[in-house]
């Protein structure tokens, strides 16, 4: 490995007026296609190239104009155009591609590095960090700012239908999603850990990402790299034994824990088919909210908000204003359209707690209609024996279910991949009717047998579910 052109920190900053144009390598990451937009809106002409290019992402970096190449058109010649190159942390650290970054003389950095770097030294930055609800909470407080009358930036790992992923914005506040996964092949710790975070809320934290973590210690080290340097409280989930090890551990920082057992709330949920209400203590007076958005782990991640910019100085009042007509992210319990009479709903749930509490509130929402769960086990964590037993235990809330099997192995260290036959015979056990498809022609025979006007298709995957987001399907859809 060849590190002599890698810049990051001051070194990075002392580029900083040098450089007129970027080239990011494998853009149509979730993270890299957002901070693409980002230093487009900066000035600093933003090129890119990628193995493959899907939607959502694919859709939104067409209409931005920025040009996107294929990967195999790109040599060293190719990469000698350009002043900085900003690498995804899906480039393999042995790989053909990081020696062509290497040896092609030009700096190169990860985008978190680019970010602390070039956008955030001289923001008020909010950190939405966790295992759970990064993306979705730090839209809700995005919006939240809005309907507060500020002017935030923000850095938001998803798409959504009323605005870009990202914007320097031209208030003091930034809203930015937290990622605890590696930085960069070179970099190999987590994202926040360069973004100078002033505040920071943890929804939540567990074990996952089996491909870079051995242990749940080993992501909560992530978090001490941070903690110590937070300026303002910590807003933080009272359900997670990791948090309360951390809490212990930096008792010298103010901690604000909320949750179903906290003093502080939310309490009396009620949830409806349109939408919710929850008291939350602000100020030391128990308020009532409410929002439009459904589900738990959405009340949750709004009352964590709500936590964050009471400790700004905003009023109870706007902030019950603020909370009442929230959006969600693209692929976050997103209605698609219908098939065959069916609802069909796609979600990102890709850990056992996110499936379990994404069908919790899809049942609450559809409360007459059966829920038929196709399920793609595919980042490398899923694809994994790590949650074998978790997976099948927090599918029981459906009605059928239908694994998308990927034939990717996984890359996790020491474990096997994923039994996908044991999953659905554990299952089918329960008596709920289960079955696998490997490839896509099984999966819409097997869709096609089951959808039913009173039935809800919820699809939960990060990727395509095996091609059928790329298919014909989408065009089926009324």
């Amino acid at each position: 490995m060849n590190l002599d052109n890698m810049v990051e920190g001051d070194d990075l900053l002392k580029l900083k007026d040098k450089i007129n144009k970027v080239f990011f390598f494998r853009i149509c990451g979730t993270g890299m296609g957002a901070s693409a937009c980002l230093l487009k809106e900066a000035g600093i002409e933003v090129e890119g190239a990628d193995q493959s290019f899907s939607p959502p992402m694919s859709t939104y970096l067409d209409s931005t104009g920025i040009p996107c190449f294929s990967l195999d058109k790109v040599n060293k010649e190719f990469l000698q155009k350009y002043d900085l190159i900003i690498v995804g942390n899906s480039v393999p650290r042995l790989s053909d591609h990081a020696k062509l970054i290497e040896e092609c003389g030009v700096p190169f950095t990860s985008f978190p590095s680019v970010l602390g770097t070039f956008v955030l030294k001289d923001k008020e930055v909010i950190g939405l960090a966790g295992t759970h609800g990064k993306t979705t909470t730090t839209y809700f407080l995005a919006q939240m700012l809005e309907a507060l009358g500020e002017k935030p930036g923000y850095f938001i790992g998803g798409i959504m239908d009323d605005r870009p992923p990202s914007i320097i914005g031209e208030g003091k506040f930034f809203a930015i999603e937290s990622d605890e996964y590696d930085s960069a092949y070179f970099q190999k710790y987590s994202k926040f850990r360069l973004y100078e975070l002033n505040s920071m809320v943890l929804t939540s934290l567990e074990f996952d990402h089996a491909d870079i973590y051995d242990t749940v210690e080993d992501i909560e080290k992530e978090f001490e790299a941070v903690i110590p340097n937070l300026s303002m409280p910590i807003i933080a989930n009272d359900d997670y034994k990791s948090i309360h090890k951390l809490k212990e551990k930096y008792e010298n920082n103010t901690w604000k824990v909320y949750g179903e057992n906290s003093s502080l709330g939310p309490k009396n949920i009620s949830l409806t088919d349109h939408g919710s209400s929850f008291n939350l203590t602000i100020n030391g007076n128990p308020e009532e909210f409410h929002t439009d958005i459904i589900g738990l782990h959405n009340i949750l991640n709004i009352s964590s908000c709500l936590l964050v910019l009471e400790d700004y100085g905003f009023e109870t009042e706007k902030l019950k204003f603020a909370v009442r007509n929230l959006g969600l992210v693209k692929r976050r319990q997103e209605v698609r359209g219908h098939y065959k009479g069916s609802i069909v709903i796609d979600d990102f749930a890709h850990h056992p707690r996110a499936i379990r509490l994404t069908i919790d509130a899809i049942k609450m929402k559809y409360q007459d209609k059966k829920i038929i769960t196709v399920f793609e086990p595919v980042s490398a964590t899923a694809r994994s024996s790590v949650f074998q037993k978790e997976f099948a235990d927090s599918l029981l809330k459906s009605d059928q279910v239908i694994i998308a099997q990927s034939t990717i192995q996984t890359t996790v260290k020491n474990q096997n991949d994923l039994d996908c036959e044991k999953l659905v015979a554990d299952i089918n056990s329960t008596g709920i009717d289960s079955t696998c498809s490997t490839n896509l022609t099984q999966l819409r025979e097997e869709i096609d047998k089951r959808v039913k006007d009173d039935s809800v298709l919820l699809i939960l995957s990060n990727r395509t579910c095996i091609g059928l987001w790329e298919s014909e399907f989408v065009n089926e859809l009324k």
